[in-house]
């Protein structure tokens, strides 16, 4: 059996090292030694400052619109994971959903500011599959309009943009730690702000809005994360380069692969550093992709239709939005397994087997 994705494990033993200290501390959550140490680390591997390390991506952008005191409309993207459009909702706004863009697959900036309102606070913008979104634009359009931006980069663990990280743009930048993320702490998020005054209220409604032992600074959350995962998160950061780099080497021969297949990759933003967190096409047609994924299904390999469907289309919550791109492309893009135990021989029998549906 061959899944979409399999979680990166480190040795047990060097878990169980910084599982140890547990027990010695008895410190358990609440953001104790190991989970300092992994903020501390993560600052450091990703050139950051004003990084928080909290319990999922999720929570990330809840604490991300509270701690921006967003109202009214928030534009987004339909293209995207549900805790996207679900964070906005929960937050008591309004998403207004505009199209991506056919290359890149990211929000369209040219519809985002179609879309702006008197009513519009903040864009919300997903990097999808870790690649950029258009940053330059997107900065350009909320400056004029004065508007707030957070970047959902649930994907873009470790990009950069001309040797800059992904995260320094936008107001607030979130990340999610998931188990099927390619850097993981189990379940985990991160939230990084430029903004010092940001950071610090983050930091406060990350444990509850307390101030100190007997005050509140402001209205807070349980955002944080325990021991437990925070260990986890160390003893895979030493391994993450060599993982982005071996499944660059597996999205290579993919490429070889299927370089006649009838299919198009996403647009990659310029100068970008790529983490090769998934392995997305858009094929040719939505009844190639059912024919392809039924064919590996009865063979045991597993592929994933992300995202389908469109966030304007599916959700009981909201009204329905037809966005034209957004409905196509949704259709017809395929996750194909990508993990670091993934062999060149199963990656060559997925592309022979998927040649086969053209025939």
């Amino acid at each position: 059996m061959i899944p979409v994705t399999k979680p990166f494990l480190p040795p047990k033993e060097e878990y169980l090292e910084y599982i140890s200290t547990v027990w010695d501390t008895q410190w358990l959550t609440n953001m104790g030694p190991l989970s300092v140490q992994l903020e501390d680390k993560l600052s450091n591997f990703l050139k950051l400052e004003n990084l928080l390390y909290v319990t999922n991506g999720t929570i990330a952008l809840q604490m991300a619109i509270k701690a921006l005191n967003l109202g009214g409309e928030i534009i987004t993207t339909p293209f995207s994971f549900i805790a996207t459009t679900s964070s906005i909702v929960w937050e008591g706004c309004t998403p207004v959903f505009v199209d991506i863009d056919e290359n890149s697959l990211n929000i369209d900036p040219k519809k985002i500011e179609e879309a702006i309102t008197e009513k519009t606070t903040a864009i919300l913008a997903t990097h999808v599959y870790g690649n950029p979104c258009d940053v330059v634009a997107i900065e350009e359009i909320a400056k004029k309009h004065k508007l707030k931006v957070i970047y959902d980069g649930a994907h873009a663990f470790g990009v950069e943009i001309n040797d800059r990280s992904i995260f320094e743009y936008g107001d607030i930048s979130i990340c999610s730690l998931h188990a099927t993320k390619l850097y993981h702490s189990t379940e985990g998020g991160l939230i990084i702000t430029k903004d010092q005054k940001l950071y610090s209220k983050l930091k406060s409604m990350r444990n509850f809005g307390f101030a100190g032992p007997e005050s509140f600074s402001e209205l807070g959350i349980n955002g944080k994360n325990s021991e437990f995962h925070a260990a986890m998160g160390l003893a895979n950061l030493p391994y993450i380069e060599g993982i982005i780099q071996k499944r660059g080497e597996l999205s290579a021969r993919y490429d070889a692969n299927l370089a006649e297949f009838k299919s198009r990759k996403p647009q990659w933003y310029h100068q970008t550093l790529q983490n090769y967190a998934y392995y997305p096409i858009v094929l040719e047609s939505e009844a190639l992709l059912l024919k392809c994924s039924d064919f590996l299904k009865k063979r045991e390999i597993f592929v994933r239709r992300y995202f389908y469907p469109s966030l304007a289309t599916s959700l009981p919550y909201l009204p329905n939005k037809s966005l034209n791109i957004t409905d196509d492309v949704s259709k017809r893009v395929l996750c194909l397994p990508l993990y670091v135990d993934l062999t060149i021989a199963e990656i060559d029998m997925i592309c022979s087997l998927m040649l086969k549906c053209t025939d």
